[in-house]
């Protein structure tokens, strides 16, 4: 009895675990592909070598995302061959994140499509995942109670609001090689972590899924930087990133609301403190780009600590060293999230302490008071 019951649990893992394996295989012989097609026919190259947030020396092609993207597709297909309910159900998630894939893939190939209209069409994926999958917030647990928004008026624009802000926050970090890249992977697996524990396949399988499909595109990204995510993968991965988060949550009541808070703090407090500082602090735009975010600075400040020279090997070196020190920062809330699931208390004591932990280090760093410990032993 007991060794069928081990046999069961062991085919169960290996299903899961080949989820993330045929999307990982696709999606790396994907990227390869699209690299040299891009390479042959010069198709959607990053050739801008001098914007405010460049930092590559030769160009790049930036589609990265349309491999991710079709590798998932492939993948919920196989998927709904073994398992019709759990397929059905990534595959109509993947139709509603077609939509803001599409007006970040399109700007990857035209470079015309404006942010504005990017933000509408990522928030018109989230209304549909609204009503198509039910994934919706309607409620915000505290210590002692929980505060319910089932009213659709209130439900809708937040659960639009709050979606579509992730993804333009993935977009938003998604400045060097693999950071927006294995930050979401770290995102994803805690998802399937937490979805196996409260024993939501749904959200396991699919958070397997498009974890292997991004680091299958991470094979070729970090360190080397042979191809870009673009605003398309961007977009695509922080907007199914939010959609399993509020499906997660809404799902199963044992999973505190602050846990989704709290393991997507890193990307949403970023964007939020930059819009902060724009519009506050220097009268400027929130949306108006900037070389001053935490990884930019972290980049001409640390990395860059002394001057080297400008050449394509140089600076792509430097652009893979700046990454590590941003998934170190993202793991300080990834992994209490991950650890605390369950206990809103902790995990709202946790997002504070990120919080002032990311405020600190900033000003710290753009005030020229870099900690020591940055510089890898190195004198400063």
């Amino acid at each position: 009895m007991e060794s069928d019951w081990r046999a069961d649990r062991r085919d169960i893992v290996q299903q899961y675990m080949s989820s993330f394996l045929i999307s990982f295989i696709v999606s790396a012989l994907l990227t390869l592909f699209i690299i040299k097609h891009a390479h042959l026919h010069s198709v959607a190259m990053d050739t801008d070598l001098h914007g405010v947030q460049k930092v590559h020396a030769e160009a790049v092609p930036r589609i990265g995302g349309l491999s991710i993207f079709i590798a998932v597709i492939i993948a919920g297909v196989v998927a709904m061959l073994r398992t019709p309910p759990i397929g059905q159900g990534v595959l109509l998630l993947l139709l509603c994140s077609s939509v803001a894939f599409l007006g970040g893939i399109v700007e990857d190939f035209t470079k015309k499509v404006r942010p504005s209209r990017r933000l509408l069409l990522t928030m018109g994926a989230a209304a549909m995942g609204y009503f198509l999958l039910d994934a919706r917030i309607e409620r915000i647990d505290w210590i002692w109670f929980d505060w319910s928004l089932t009213q659709i008026w209130i439900a809708l624009p937040l659960t639009v609001l709050a979606v579509a802000g992730i993804a333009n926050a993935v977009n938003i970090i998604d400045g060097f090689n693999g950071l927006a890249t294995v930050v979401t992977i770290c995102m994803l697996l805690s998802l399937g972590y937490v979805a196996f524990q409260v024993n939501d396949t749904f959200i396991l399988v699919a958070a397997l899924i498009v974890a292997g499909a991004a680091a299958g595109f991470l094979v070729w990204n970090y360190p080397a930087g042979l191809i870009f995510l673009g605003d398309g993968g961007a977009y695509f991965l922080g907007f199914m990133l939010g959609e399993l988060a509020v499906l997660l949550v809404m799902r199963n009541p044992e999973v505190s609301s602050w846990y989704a808070a709290l393991l997507l703090l890193y990307p949403v407090f970023e964007t939020l403190f930059s819009a902060y500082r724009r519009l506050f602090l220097r009268g400027r735009s929130p949306g108006t780009p900037d070389g001053i975010h935490l990884h930019s600075l972290i980049f001409r400040r640390i990395v860059l600590w002394a001057v080297g020279p400008r050449d394509a090997r140089t600076l792509n070196l430097h652009n893979a060293m700046t990454s590590p020190y941003l998934w170190l920062l993202s793991l300080l809330a990834v992994v209490p999230a991950t650890l605390f699931w369950r206990h809103t208390g902790v995990l709202m004591s946790f997002c504070l302490l990120f919080i002032v932990t990311y405020v600190w280090l900033y000003s710290r760093i753009v005030r020229f008071r870099s900690p020591r410990w940055m510089f890898l032993g190195k004198k400063k």
